[in-house]
Parts: structure tokens; sequence; C-alpha cells
């Protein structure tokens, strides 16, 4: 085959950076080339590849290495980029009704000198394209070759946006699928349904689908931010685990949900395009291995139970098992082996102690937790408010039929999670924004954990990491398992709900099986790093 110059310009305007073992970055000169890169990428993804998502100036290529490797993913992703320009079919057009009554309206016209009804002829008179998502689950950033302003953000942001608020940033456009913070420019609100878990199509505004924006009527005077909505619409908050699925009966009764219980099986994977993370169980094995002492197949959902504490009676008789963090665990009073099946007749009571060695413990029940789902999964993501809410005294447990019969455990081998945890690292697709000694940093400290531990992450206190840049750096793409480096110099790694885009720079990336690892840590447990 012979490559046309031009050809070749364009595959060189493509860098492919590493981001750990399971995946690749492909960083590109402007967001226009990340509208066509993705595009072209999303036409016939090779079996193997996961999930594309796009950012600012990068396009996150997620893959299976079991099924494809990662050379064949460069070359994919260098082929799609001679892609010509305009080959991948338009987005879908969708019409959003907006109602230009933002509290910001006349303020943001003033910034840009012109009159308000201006500002809303121009935003409403061109096509936008969603180039990527992410803040939220279905939050679309709106771009447009026609909309020339570049609209500077709060300097001071607020701490409830409504849902429904339509706003502009920088060369941005978009509007909040539930009430958060934010910093954008409000100028409308909308009615349309932007993110519904429970949907065939959960996202309104997919990357690369064609917006436009429609008055619905003449604009009336800006006033104060609208009136919340109820509790649950505004924080985004699921039903309670006490609310069951058909096919279920009632197994557990909550009598003290310890420290902090959610629902948790396996997650959503595959829809970080669209704003939504992983989640899912955080120590993985321990969850599978529950299930399976059960008779409950590997993806069911159990208890992820923070610092035990956990007290439950059995509504019928039922199976559990407790796995993960070293506690003590008492069924009818009687003191049982965690990492074994164990019978528990209806009236009595499970009690796990508090955590002496470990985090975070599952309980799973024979048949699985059959808590409401939402996009496939019952986990709860604790950033977005997606999946069930955290469980309460009082709240009765559903539970579903079992997949096989409990099997005949003698004993099964584990360890109690140590306080020293060696985790591997892959390397980081920004490892070139540090100085020279930085990995050398990263792997020689032991590095100390925080009391910032959660299901979005974990916050590593040591010596700086020296940066050698520092510029801002566009959103892009992450991973559970990326050690994201704010400007304080202290490793973040991100765990299953923690965000899919963000801007701080990733120097290494913990790999798939070191994960789980993570789950355990608790503040004051120490962490070296080991490249591979």
């Amino acid at each position: 085959m012979v490559t046309s110059s031009g050809d070749a310009d364009r595959a060189a305007s493509v860098t492919l950076r590493p981001m750990g073992e399971r995946a690749v970055l492909a960083e590109v000169a402007d967001l226009a080339g990340v509208v066509a890169l993705h595009a072209a990428l999303a036409v016939a993804p090779p079996a193997g590849v996961e999930e594309l998502v796009p950012a600012a100036r990068t396009v996150l290529v997620a893959f299976d290495p079991r099924r494809i490797g990662r050379a064949a993913v460069e070359e994919w992703i260098r082929r799609a980029a001679l892609s010509p320009a305009g080959a991948a079919p338009p987005g879908p057009l969708v019409e959003v009704r907006v109602r230009y009554d933002g509290a910001d309206l006349d303020e943001t016209a003033a910034l840009l000198g012109i009159p308000a009804g201006d500002l809303v002829a121009r935003h409403a008179g061109v096509e936008w394209t969603v180039a990527f998502t992410g803040f939220a689950p279905g939050f679309a950033y709106l771009v447009s070759d026609e909309w020339r302003h570049d609209v500077p953000r709060l300097a001071q942001p607020r701490t409830r946006v409504p849902a429904g608020a339509v706003g502009i940033a920088g060369a941005f456009s978009g509007a909040y699928p539930r009430e958060t913070p934010g910093g954008w420019r409000l100028i409308g609100s909308t009615d349309a349904v932007l993110f519904d878990p429970d949907a065939a199509t959960p996202v309104l505004l997919p990357p690369r689908a064609r917006v436009r924006f429609v008055p619905e009527r003449e604009r009336v005077a800006a006033g104060p931010l609208a009136a919340p909505p109820p509790p649950e619409a505004a924080t985004g908050s699921a039903p309670s685990a006490a609310v069951a699925t058909a096919d279920a009966r009632p197994a557990l009764r909550v009598l003290h949900p310890g420290a902090f219980t959610t629902v948790q099986d396996l997650g959503r994977a595959g829809r970080a395009a669209l704003g939504v993370a992983r989640s899912g169980a955080l120590d993985r094995r321990a969850l599978r291995v529950a299930n399976r002492l059960v008779g409950n197949d590997e993806a069911a959902a159990g208890l992820e139970i923070a610092l035990g504490g956990f007290v439950a009676r059995a509504e019928r008789d039922a199976w559990v098992c407790v796995t993960g963090a070293l506690v003590d665990v008492v069924v009818d009073g009687r003191a049982v082996d965690a990492y074994a099946p164990q019978f528990v007749p209806v009236g009595a009571e499970v009690r796990l102690g508090s955590a002496r060695a470990g985090l975070r413990a599952y309980l799973a029940v024979r048949g699985g937790i059959a808590a409401p789902a939402a996009l496939g999964s019952r986990a709860r993501d604790v950033l977005a408010g997606l999946g069930p809410a955290p469980v309460h005294a009082g709240d009765v447990l559903h539970a579903g039929s079992a997949a096989s019969a409990v099997p005949v455990v003698d004993a099964f081998p584990w360890t109690v999670p140590p306080s020293l945890h060696e985790v591997a690292v892959a390397e980081g697709p920004r490892s070139d924004w540090f100085a020279a000694d930085a990995w050398a940093t990263l792997l020689d400290t032991p590095w100390s954990v925080s009391s910032d531990v959660d299901r979005v992450g974990v916050r590593l206190d040591g010596p700086a990491l020296d940066r050698g840049r520092h510029d801002e750096l566009p959103s892009e793409g992450m991973r559970p398992g990326a050690i994201q480096v704010p400007p304080h110099g202290r490793p973040v790694v991100l765990l299953a709900d923690g965000p899919v885009t963000g801007g701080y720079p990733v120097i290494a990336v913990v790999t798939d099986a070191a994960l789980d690892a993570l789950a355990q840590v608790r503040p004051g447990d120490r962490v070296r790093f080991r490249r591979v």
C-alpha cells in the first residue's frame, strides 16, 4: 500500500500514550480532531475493544488484553486516523426545548458586549455537537464551529445548580442532568430528561449527537435559581435495597447497617462514554468468592460493608458467606468461619464485628441481593447516586434463586489483609509531565494511606511528586486504578466510583489484578508501588 504524505501527516498527528495495561490514550491536536477520531473509531471497533471515551484532546480506548493485543489496538487507531474527514455518518439530531430564563443571561451578554436577545439568538441559531460527556452521567459537552464566543466560568462556582439548567463556559454549552455544584454561566433551563438510568437509551445526548436548542417561549426576566426538586430527584437517589424484584423473597432484615453498607455486584462496565463509572465491588475477588461459596453466579449482588459492625436477622432459612476484611462472624450466637458457607435458620441473627484488618467485608446471600437495577447493575455508585440507596436499619433484603447447590467446603484458602500493601503499577499517559526523579519517588516511598479513603479514591501521604510541566491539562478519560497527581503533588488512586474524565496528570495506573488490594487499605496503612 502506498501512503500519501497527507495520510502520513494525519497518522503522525495522533500520539498514543499508555493508560496502564488495558487502555491507550490517543491524543490529537484539538477538539475537532477528537470528534473526527472518535467518529472513525466508532464505525467498527474490533473484538476486544471495550470502550471509547472522548474528551477535550484525547480518546481513551479501553480493551481486553486477553482478546486483543496493545499493538493491534494501536495499529487500528492509526488506521482510523487516516479516515477522510466526514467519512463517518453524522450522529442523530436532537432538539432540546429551552426557556432562556437563566440567572446569568444578562450578565453573560454584557460580558460579550451584545444584547441578551442576541445571545439567545446565537445560542439557539447554531447546530451543536456532543464532543464528549463527563462530570456527571449524561452531562454533554457541546461544541459548534458556528459558536464564536469564549465565555469565562464563574469566579466562584455555585454549590447548587438545578437539574435542567442550560449553561455556557469556555467554548462549550451544556445542560445539567441533575442537581450538582457547577461554575458554568446559566442562560436557560429545560424540562428534557437528559439522563434516565431506567430508559432503554439512558442518555439523551450521547457523543457525536447533533443538538439544536429550541426556544420554548419568549424570554422571561432573569431571576433567582429555580426551587430545588424533591430530594430523590435532586440527589439522584435510587430506591432503597428494601424494594424487591418480582421473583425474590425476603431474606434478611437489617438491624444495624454498620458504618456504611451498600449493595454491589461487578458493576456497569462499558458506559464511561456516557459519563457513567464502572462502580461495583471494590474487592471483586472477595465478592466472587463469597458468591461461589453459597452457589450464586459470581456476578450476583451482595453487600459491601465498610468497617464491619453489620447485624441482620433471617426472615427465612438462608445461606450466607462473609469474605474480605478480617471480621468476627457470629451466626445464631455461635462464632463461625469467614470464607465458608453458613446456614442461618429463620429468626437467627448474623453479626459482623468491627474490621480488625482490611476495610471492606462482603456478605453474599444465597440467591443474590435482589435490589432494583440501574443500567443493568445493582451496584451503588456513590458519586453519581446510581443504584440502590445505602442500606439502613429496618431494610428488608430480598434474595432471588441461586445458580447452583451450596458447595461442600472444608476450608477455603485466604489471607488476612496486610497493613503494608504491595501494588503493581504500569506506566501512565502523563509520566512525561513529571520531573526525572518522580518515578523513583513513586516506587521507593512507603506511602501512608490518608483519612481520605472512600469508593471514589484513596489519597496517599508522602513526599511531593515534582512536576516538570505546570500548565493545565485538558480533561481526559480516566480508569479505575489511575494514579492522578493534583497540584499538591501527592498521589490519588481512583477507584470504581471515580470520575470517568479528569484534568490531573496520571503518572501511573494500578494493574487490574492489583486493584482489589486497594479495596482493603485503611487510614494509616502503607502502600508500596512496584513497576511492571
